[in-house]
């Protein structure tokens, strides 16, 4: 069975695991059916499939992620605001979470890099 995440902080971990591990459609199975992906720079990906897509090129490239430290999580209701500080110097990464029903979380809109 697969990992869910628990806790919004759970994704950030959960998805430098799975791109290591070169699992795109375990990736993609952390966001939201109809998520929002800012990546590739200037672009957004829309939904699932397009994010597993954008993930398989990534992992191609082999890139080994690590888990960044994470600042302070900001809730409402059963949305979250989870951030980290980047290890690469690219200015910040934000993303959105909701707590689905079973009370697990995915995400719904991604940054993964801000200049």
């Amino acid at each position: 069975m697969t990992k869910t995440a628990k806790t919004p902080e759970d994704l950030a971990r959960l998805i430098v695991e799975r791109v290591n591990a070169g699992d795109a459609a375990g990736i993609a199975d952390l966001y939201a059916p109809d998520a929002v992906l800012a990546f590739p720079p200037g672009k957004e990906t829309v939904g699932r499939d397009a994010i597993r897509a954008v993930f398989e090129g990534l992992i191609a490239a082999k890139p080994e992620f690590k888990v960044e430290e994470p600042l302070p999580t900001l809730y409402y209701g059963d949305l979250a605001l989870t951030s980290t500080r980047p290890s690469d110097g690219t200015g910040g990464r934000v993303q959105v979470a909701r707590r689905q029903p079973d009370g697990t979380w995915l995400r719904v809109l991604d940054r993964p890099e801000t200049h």
